[in-house]
Formats: structure tokens, sequence, C-alpha cells
């Protein structure tokens, strides 16, 4: 595909984490955004063509068909969960915070403006960033080393911490009118919005690799 031609908006609005990636490299997606990547890259005095190679590498991991991970060694979904999850997660979070902050500076005083997304996203962070940590430090160690079996609390906590997690995306949504921009929303609004559907379905699937793969391999025999 070519990107270098498509106009810096279409590109934020299509493909998660782009707005990250020309926020990086101070390029204007939102008043400027109908200029190409190639001009808007020029007139920046920087190369187009890594951030085109980058932006490639953001489709393929939204496009990247799921594998089934049931089949899958414990070590290798663990590194999977970190890779897929975990890594995306951090890297998804703060952009969005950035991006509900902006939105809710400049359309603040609409009635259907996300009040309160950015605090919400905040605090979602924050327990994420927690609850992942207690798993890189703790369950997965386990895991690695061959104790599955013991870590019987640790998964427990996992999964009460993954429904709270589930009631804040409930709570994002409500926030966010089931994550649907305004008709005449601009394009960081709607660039917000992308990043929001990408992050839930991310979220989703991360507490399903984890709940319904990895902590039933070691959920104690069930008695028929």
């Amino acid at each position: 595909m070519n990107y270098l031609d498509q106009s810096l908006g279409q590109l934020a609005r299509r493909i998660p984490g782009a707005t990250r990636l020309f926020d990086q490299h101070r390029l204007d997606f939102c008043c400027a955004g109908n200029r190409t990547l190639r001009t808007a890259a020029q007139d920046a005095g920087i190369a187009a063509e890594p951030i085109a190679d980058e932006l490639q590498a953001l489709q393929l991991r939204t496009d990247d068909a799921a594998r089934d991970w049931s089949e899958a060694a414990d070590s290798e979904l663990v590194d999977h969960i970190l890779a897929r999850y975990h890594a995306v997660h951090r890297e998804q979070l703060p952009e969005l915070i950035r991006l509900a902050r902006r939105v809710e500076q400049v359309h603040g005083d609409r009635e259907d403006c996300p009040h309160g997304l950015a605090e919400h996203l905040e605090a979602m962070a924050q327990e994420l960033d927690s609850h992942m940590r207690k798993e890189e430090m703790v369950l997965f160690p386990l895991i690695a080393r061959g104790q599955g079996r013991m870590a019987g609390m640790p998964i427990g906590v996992m999964r009460m911490e993954h429904d709270s997690h589930g009631a804040e995306l409930r709570r994002l949504e409500e926030l966010t009118q089931h994550i649907t921009p305004p008709r005449d929303a601009c394009t960081t609004w709607r660039a917000l919005y992308l990043g929001l559907r990408s992050f839930r379905e991310d979220l989703m699937a991360h507490i399903h690799t984890e709940n319904n793969i990895l902590f039933e391999r070691f959920a104690p025999a069930r008695i028929h």
C-alpha cells in the first residue's frame, strides 16, 4: 500500500498508533491533515520512507490474523502475551490520554464531548500497569519455572482484576457513546476513537487469552 501519497488525516483515522508516530515526528495531522505524508515530511525536512515503513508495521499488527494459541507451550504463550498485549498497552495508553486531553481542551464546550475520558484513561493506565507488573514479577516467573499448578492464589487475584478491567471498559463506552464519534468530529477526535476501539479489542483479547487459555491450564481438576 502506498502510504506516502495518502493524507495524514486519512492515515490517522485508519491506522491505530499513527497519531503517536506523527506526533513523534512533529507532523500536524489535525489542522494540516490534508497534506500527504510525502509533502508533510518534505516540509518538515525529514525522510518520509521510514515513517511509511513504521505505518506499514502498525497496519500489519492491526491486520494480523489471530493464531490459535491453545496449542502453544506455556513459555511461548507467556512471551506472546508480553509482546502482543503488555508492551502494546503501554504504548497505546499514553497516546490515548494525550489525544483525550486535546479533545477535551478544544471541544470542552460541546455537550457530546467525552468529559472525564482522559482522567478515566489515566486511572485505567495505572491499574493496568500495576496488574501487568504483578504478572511479570510473580505469576509469569512461576509459570516459566513449571510451577503454574502452585499459582492458584495469584491467578485468582488476576481474574478478579480482569473483572475490574471489564467494568472500566464499560465505563469507557458510556463516556464515548459506545466509542462513536459525532458526525462532525475533527481528525483528532476520530483518531482518538479509532485508538480506543483498538485498545478495547486488544484488552478484551488479552483477558480472554489469559482467562480462557493460560489460566485454565492450571485450574484444579473438576469432578464430574
